[in-house]
């Protein structure tokens, strides 16, 4: 029996990580779990940052219950922290599985060319994204290591507060709207 692999994609808005998750569904028969259209699909339009934990959190699960199945998952949602790649790099190992972990990035022109193109052409699958927003974002991403990235390095410890990364999780990605 072969070992299930869970994917990781992680980058800012428009640096290609659904398209690459598209290519990785068909070609490792993966169960692809695309935050964005279940937000789209439950919210249409809004975009609540209340529900936007909860949705990751529900994926997550649902990701790591078919790794338990033996299959393969692409978890498709940005993850700028490397917490939250730490959390699931072990909650794959628990679970017996392996992980690739593949980072997007691109030029802030280029990043807004893209986005401005997804917004005219499929105006449906996306939100408007302000250059300030893009700026903002740019910051807060913690850029994988290439360690993290080809899985030489460990998994982290929890942060302080937190016995284990399940627990961890659990207090990351709750189980519902507050």
């Amino acid at each position: 029996m072969r070992r299930p692999t869970l994917f990781l994609t992680v980058g800012l808005p428009g640096t290609g990580k659904t398209t690459a998750a598209r290519r990785i569904e068909v070609e490792q028969s993966a169960l692809r779990l695309t935050k964005d259209e279940w937000v789209k699909a439950l919210y249409g339009q809004e975009n609540p940052p209340s529900a936007q934990d909860v949705i990751e959190g529900r994926l997550v699960q649902i990701g790591l219950r078919v790794l338990e199945l033996g299959n393969n998952v692409v978890i498709d949602y940005g993850l700028w922290g490397r917490d939250e790649r730490s959390a699931l790099r072990q909650a794959a190992a628990d679970r017996g599985a392996r992980v690739e972990m593949r980072y997007f990035e691109l030029g802030p022109a280029e990043q807004r060319s893209r986005l401005d193109q997804r917004q005219a052409e499929a105006s449906h699958t996306t939100w408007r994204m302000s250059d300030e927003e893009l700026v903002q974002w740019a910051a807060q991403i913690d850029i994988p290591t290439p360690g993290e990235l080809d899985g030489s390095e460990p998994v982290d410890e929890p942060p302080p507060g937190f016995a284990t990364w399940a627990e961890w999780r659990a207090h990351r990605w709750p189980p519902s709207v507050s």
